[in-house]
């Protein structure tokens, strides 16, 4: 039984360096096109000018980035703290020749003995930060950038919800339907913009699908296998309390991580969606029907087409991601756990 146990650690270590260099390898790969949207991120979305209301969304995003960074960070960084601690504590009162690494190595050299003892543990802590950092960063960033490019999607149905000409940014507030004066070619011109940042974020959700899909894809496999690993050494095996705190941590984070994951994801899909509601809601019926008015009645309509496809991440062609798959992906660790506990 120790045995078997030591394998399942032996795996999940294995199978959290896999992923992390899968990750790695993926960004070294789309490496300009991330670049870009960095770049795009920053020009269009975090330096611009917004609304009153606008800016209210673009607070809200933030909070959400923030709160589900945070605590994935927390549990992220716990998992690699409780490597190092675990050993700390265990080697308190020991004589050099009992004293024990993070990690084992297999060679016959004298890693027990001061200073080498000192040096190959710190090189492991170390080691052991950076896996952690690495671990995290390209999920951070997914989910940062899915959630404002959803916030963008909101903001557009906003701005098509109150219709009204860019030209002049004071009207925002004067312009009325009601209005008389209120031309319908104004409208056309500014709806022209809005069909502009529309085809944008569309855009920009492909490039996301274009350096994502792979990862995505990556995730959602080893998710289901990790959970059950991870709650088969908590639950199910009688190991040291370090060892318990590293795969209570591990396990949590990787469920913060999924649902990080699949919510980002699935805010992009229902925002996406909603610019068709968006659309209709406008205040269409109080225009004209002249030639400008018309026009702008089948702009509509073919917005209204286009959003009922909605912008996604799937995982490289096989399926959508959303919330959908976070339940999925527990259920199937379930079933992994039931058959792993009955053998």
């Amino acid at each position: 039984m120790d045995e078997f146990a030591d394998c399942i650690y032996s795996i999940c270590n294995a199978i959290t360096l896999i992923t992390i260099s899968f990750k790695i390898l993926i960004l070294f790969k789309h490496r300009k096109a991330f670049l870009e949207l960095i770049l795009y991120t920053q020009k269009n979305f975090w330096h611009t000018n917004y609304d009153p209301y606008e800016k209210t969304v673009m607070g809200n995003c933030k909070r959400i980035c923030t709160c589900l960074i945070c605590i994935f960070c927390f549990f992220s960084q716990g998992t690699a703290i409780s490597y190092a601690v675990g050993p700390m504590i265990a080697n308190i009162g020991k004589n050099d020749s009992d004293r024990i690494l993070p990690f084992k190595i297999w060679l016959d050299l004298p890693f027990t003995v001061t200073p080498y003892f000192e040096i190959t543990f710190t090189i492991q802590v170390l080691t052991l930060y950076h896996i952690g950092v690495c671990y995290l960063c390209l999920d951070n960033f997914l989910c940062v950038l899915n959630l404002h490019v959803a916030s963008q999607f909101r903001i557009l149905q906003y701005r098509i919800e109150n219709l009204v000409s860019l030209k002049d940014e004071t009207k925002l507030k004067e312009a009325s339907f009601q209005n008389p004066l209120y031309q319908a070619d104004e409208c056309l011109e500014a709806f022209k913009m809005y069909v502009k940042q529309h085809q944008a974020l569309i855009k920009y959700c492909s490039r996301l699908q274009e350096v994502f899909a792979a990862v995505g894809l990556g995730q959602v496999i080893i998710f289901s296998l990790l959970i059950c690993l991870d709650g088969y050494l908590v639950l199910l095996v009688t190991a040291s309390l370090s060892r318990r705190l590293i795969f209570a941590f591990h396990i949590t984070g990787c469920m913060c991580q999924l649902l990080m994951f699949t919510y980002s994801c699935d805010c992009l899909i229902q925002e996406s969606t909603q610019i068709a509601a968006a659309v209709y809601a406008a205040p269409w019926t109080q225009l004209p029907m002249n030639k400008d008015g018309s026009a702008l009645r089948k702009d509509l309509i073919l917005v209204m087409m286009r959003s009922r496809v909605p912008c996604c991440l799937n995982a490289s062609g096989f399926f959508v991601v959303s919330l959908e798959t976070y339940t999925t992906v527990l259920s199937t660790a379930a079933s992994y756990f039931t058959l792993l506990r009955q053998y």
